[in-house]
């Protein structure tokens, strides 16, 4: 158990399967766990991995945690786990029907890092698209599956430039379709921004909220409405 009450996390590292490009990957939710065992993981066990990964839910409803904070997934559901998050799928994963993407970071080109808003902080909290961006982000994972099955199709090198074209339009509809769904204020997303920074500064130092909103010139009201509209959480889980 660490100092914050959490269970010890393992960080994990990007392992490609044999023939796979580099860089990217897809798999399916329901060989997650035999594939994850394969490699002396337990997915179930909290681990943060060093590389993206993009899950949409088809079937029934699933859990897992990100940061420690407990999510569902609906069919259609969307949720997208960062380098350097912590991740915990549940007992239900055997049991999943869905897709992850997974790309390594420095895979996609800067102008959609850029555009897609890519760096910290992150929105964490899953997103349930309907209507246009539903059907964008259908057709887009489509596309990429089409392809993805299609190594044998084209050139290597044209091969991997394809998958990073179509792993950025998924993206960049994902990073749209959220926007669309958790619109944050201008002053609410500055208010998360320095809190943010501050945390990962001055995490070893406190984990007192009251600390932070004072350092920062905030109430400690502001700051757990900031942290709540962009991340789902309250502002002391956000620390902890």
């Amino acid at each position: 158990m660490g100092k914050s009450g959490h269970p010890d996390v393992r960080d994990l590292a990007y392992t490609a399967t044999a023939g796979a490009a580099a860089g990217v990957e897809m798999v399916e939710l329901g060989g997650l766990f035999a594939r994850a065992r394969r490699h002396g993981n337990d997915p179930c066990a909290p681990l943060r991995p060093a590389f993206h990964q993009l899950i949409t839910v088809r079937g029934r409803p699933m859990r897992m945690s990100v940061d420690f904070v407990e999510h569902e997934l609906p069919a259609g559901a969307w949720l997208w786990i960062r380098p350097g998050q912590v991740q915990q799928f549940g007992p239900d994963l055997v049991g999943a029907d869905g897709t992850i993407v997974v790309f390594q970071p420095g895979f996609l080109p800067p102008s959609t890092v850029a555009v897609a808003h890519m760096d910290p902080p992150y929105m964490q909290r899953p997103l349930r698209p309907d209507g246009a961006d539903a059907e964008g982000l259908r057709r887009a994972l489509d596309h990429l599956v089409f392809e993805y099955a299609a190594l044998a199709s084209l050139p290597l090198e044209s091969y991997v430039e394809v998958m990073r074209h179509l792993v950025s339009v998924l993206v960049l509809r994902l990073a749209s379709a959220q926007e669309g769904e958790h619109p944050r204020s201008a002053a609410v997303a500055e208010t998360f921004r320095r809190f943010h920074e501050a945390v990962e500064r001055d995490h070893a130092v406190t984990r007192r909220v009251e600390d932070y909103a004072a350092a920062l010139g905030y109430s400690q009201r502001t700051l757990s409405r900031a942290t709540l509209a962009a991340v789902g959480t309250t502002a002391k889980k956000y620390i902890d």
